[in-house]
């Protein structure tokens, strides 16, 4: 049961990481203030560090991962490009980030106790995305 969770909170942690990396892609060539950009930036760097660890520990237990969901992944994507088309502005970006931040915190939390059973280091690392999630949400406060 133990490892089970394990595996599945990890799986729901690398999907996360990918699912806020391609979001903070997505916007990045539209972002206009350097700040912003540094924050997006940095914020993408800590989730590549993170989604390595996660790596390290999916091969631990011989499994590859999982892929964001393709239908919220296209949505996701829509979304972001007609708000975009319809207003570059950083404040749309800061909006879509803020909404993409606290849409994973908010899975994140449901999955953390979901997986009550998963090892303490993968709750950790939960807690530790969910962290650098809200703290993204708060820096990018001041452009909406």
């Amino acid at each position: 049961m133990i490892e089970d969770d394990t595996i599945k909170l990890l799986r729901e942690c690398d999907a996360g990481i990918k699912m806020g990396v391609a979001a903070i892609d997505d916007v990045l060539d539209y972002v206009h203030d350097e700040t912003l950009r540094k924050c997006l930036a940095d914020c993408k760097e800590e989730h590549d560090k993170l989604k390595e660890e996660i790596q390290v520990l999916l091969e631990k237990y011989h499994d590859d991962g999982k892929e964001p969901n393709p239908v919220a992944k296209g949505m996701s994507w829509m979304k972001t490009n007609v708000k975009l088309v319809m207003d570059e502005s950083d404040e749309t970006i800061a909006d879509l980030i803020t909404d993409g931040c606290n849409m994973g915190v908010k899975s994140l939390h449901k999955y953390l106790n979901q997986y009550k059973a998963a090892d303490e280091k993968t709750k950790d690392i939960t807690k530790r995305l969910i962290n650098m999630e809200e703290k993204l949400a708060v820096d990018i406060r001041g452009f909406l």
